[in-house]
């Protein structure tokens, strides 16, 4: 895998790999701690992304390196490299939608985490980039908590709802 060469990037793994096997156990156990989990995840995601993006965009083109993937490094180094900004605007965008979506209930819940699973597997090809393979780990977690389908609002004690 590429980027194993980087002890950043080794140490960044670990952790990343810890935290979504975390999030996994919290899903099948605690699911209000695994949505709290997600939702801070995602919000320093978006934050980290936009904070990004308007410093350093071309920050994001080092992840052609770390892709076993042709088609994303090329897309990466090809069109993405022109519009890094809009790209990235829109995934921060969104990722700050996921987050306050685990908060949520119903339909906004849901799409969250659809949404929350389908960004988690497009991300896993950057391989060592995106802590290969915790997203793959965190999206059959957030698949368990679709599948949950709380009928609260994360804050709501769902003893005291009658």
């Amino acid at each position: 895998m590429k980027g194993l060469d980087n002890e950043l990037y080794i140490t960044l793994l670990i952790f990343s790999n810890i935290i979504a096997i975390l999030q996994l156990v919290a899903a099948i156990k605690l699911p209000r701690i695994a949505r709290l989990s997600f939702f801070l995840l995602f919000a320093w995601a978006s934050w980290t992304n936009w904070k990004t993006t308007l410093q350093n965009p071309e920050a994001y083109l080092e992840y052609a390196d770390l892709t076993w993937s042709r088609w994303y490094a090329s897309f990466i180094n090809g069109w993405f490299a022109k519009h890094i900004s809009l790209v990235i605007g829109f995934v921060a965008t969104s990722q700050a939608l996921i987050a306050v979506s685990m908060l949520s209930k119903g339909w906004i819940y849901t799409i969250g985490c659809l949404g929350a699973i389908i960004f988690l597997v497009a991300i896993l090809p950057f391989g060592v980039g995106a802590g290969f393979p915790a997203t793959g780990i965190m999206a059959i977690a957030c698949f368990i908590l679709l599948k949950k389908r709380p009928a609260f609002f994360i804050w709501q004690n769902k003893h005291s709802m009658a």
